[in-house]
């Protein structure tokens, strides 16, 4: 398979983790001629990066592309074998999609101290931490195991390593929920989580370098 991507986009690093977890080959490449740009639409039409290449299919869309490999690699699983289960996962999945990340997204123009906006960061600092806040309570009372991954972590995780990361250098100190920590620990115990951040953690340093927010080495 071919991803297409760029290094330090968040959903590309979903898309790698959930590989590792199903333990699949892939080559990565970033998008021809850049993303947006002619060719690249040619071959992607929507334009949306990653882009997963299998065969004759090309998918856009990290949740599109799970539930592509969950079905089509089922083992190892990434979703629970009970139907309930599998809701409140796939609910967790929209969650990160549609709150978490979008509530950090709301800092990515204020990254380079020199266009930062104090009013726009303490807003962004109150959004964040109401969905940590939320999160917490989702954990609190979801009964999945955590010995296990499933699609609702990924995303979570790899949004929560750039919540951690921007505390300080981008955000004031952040409310962190005790159930929200213990879950990142865990999270962390896993293989293809800690192979995909060690490996994406250095494409995330450099970006906070290329944007001021951390001095050069």
């Amino acid at each position: 398979m071919l991803i297409y991507s760029v290094g330090h986009s968040l959903y590309c690093a979903k898309l790698r983790m959930l590989l590792r977890h199903k333990r699949l080959d892939f080559n990565e490449v970033p998008p021809p001629g850049g993303g947006g740009s002619a060719e690249y639409l040619s071959l992607v039409p929507s334009g949306n990066i990653p882009a997963l290449v299998d065969g004759d299919l090309t998918l856009t869309d990290s949740e599109a592309i799970a539930e592509y490999l969950e079905e089509k690699y089922p083992k190892p699983p990434l979703l629970p074998t009970d139907l309930i289960g599998r809701a409140k996962s796939r609910e967790r999945s929209r969650f990160s999609d549609t709150r978490l990340e979008p509530a950090l997204r709301l800092t990515f123009a204020h990254v380079d101290p020199n266009l930062r906006d104090p009013v726009a960061i303490k807003a962004a600092h109150a959004i964040i931490n109401k969905q940590l806040r939320a999160l917490g309570v989702m954990l609190a009372r979801l009964d999945l195991p955590r010995d296990k991954l499933w699609m609702g972590d990924v995303g979570t995780v790899v949004t929560l390593e750039w919540i951690a990361l921007f505390e300080g250098p981008v955000l004031p100190d952040l409310d962190w929920p005790a159930e929200v920590v213990m879950y990142r620990a865990q999270m962390a115990e896993h293989q293809a989580v800690a192979e995909e951040l060690a490996a994406y953690r250095p494409e995330m340093m450099m970006y906070m370098r290329t944007k001021g927010a951390l001095p050069d080495d």
